[in-house]
């Protein structure tokens, strides 16, 4: 089966590098499927789940705070400002983000404090649905 090169990199560290039969990631405008010979693309990305599908049937699941995807030829490229293996993510500190946004939201005081309220409800709410997919996944 062909195959395509996958990076996915953050500001801290390279988190993947490796080849693939599909990357699906969540664009500004809804999914997408990267398969090898995929037109060149550039767009951003929200904050979600990156899964890459090996050539064996294996998905892997990232998390990713969003960032931008790049599709060139013989290479796919995400690069976030954090991107984390959904079997390293945390339940219990996504749901106590997610509260703390809920709570700032529930008493905020001016339009910066809402926006990164929202901002960081919206990652909470990216890294349990990540965590969730990854728990579907491993039933299956």
């Amino acid at each position: 089966m062909t195959t395509i090169r996958v990076d996915i990199v953050s500001a801290e560290a390279e988190i993947y590098s490796g080849e693939a039969t599909m990357v699906i990631a969540t664009g500004e405008l809804g999914e997408l499927g990267i398969t090898p010979r995929h037109a060149p693309l550039i767009t951003r990305l929200k904050p979600g789940h990156v899964e890459v599908l090996q050539d064996g049937g294996e998905r892997l699941q990232f998390y990713i705070s969003g960032g931008i995807l790049e599709v060139q030829p013989q290479v796919v490229s995400v690069l976030a400002d954090t991107a984390i293996r959904a079997a390293d993510l945390d339940e219990a500190s996504a749901q106590r983000a997610k509260k703390e946004a809920e709570d700032a939201l529930a008493n905020r005081t001016d339009a910066i404090e809402v926006a990164e309220a929202q901002a960081k409800l919206a990652q909470a709410l990216a890294q349990l649905q990540a965590l969730e997919r990854l728990r579907r996944n491993i039933r299956h």
